[in-house]
């Protein structure tokens, strides 16, 4: 399944403790790209926030993973996760207009 994930910074956060675990949070981010779970990573242009597009089996298991992130961990931020599936509106009329022919 794929998730997008959005970041919120929680009241808790500084740049001060934000800069203390930004290079684990980044290596932990390798990490769980190189294993296939971070599929995408961006950063919003309107914002200083990042959006994340996952594969996972579901939102149970997407909330575990990130928890490996330190940012996370430390309650600095949070992810909004927003489950996708297949557009199916191409096969609707797709199939309407195999009857017509």
């Amino acid at each position: 399944m794929k998730i997008i994930a959005i970041e919120k910074e929680l009241p808790a956060s500084t740049p001060q403790i934000f800069k203390k675990y930004s290079e684990s949070e980044a290596l932990e981010a390798w990490n769980l790209y190189q294993e296939g779970f971070i599929r995408e990573m961006y950063f919003r242009a309107d914002q200083s926030s990042a959006i994340l597009i996952l594969e996972s089996e579901n939102i149970g298991e997407a909330n575990t993973m990130l928890q490996r992130l330190p940012f996370v961990r430390k309650g600095l931020i949070s992810f909004e996760l927003i489950p996708l599936k297949p557009y199916p509106g191409f096969s609707r009329l797709f199939k309407a207009q195999s009857r017509d022919d």
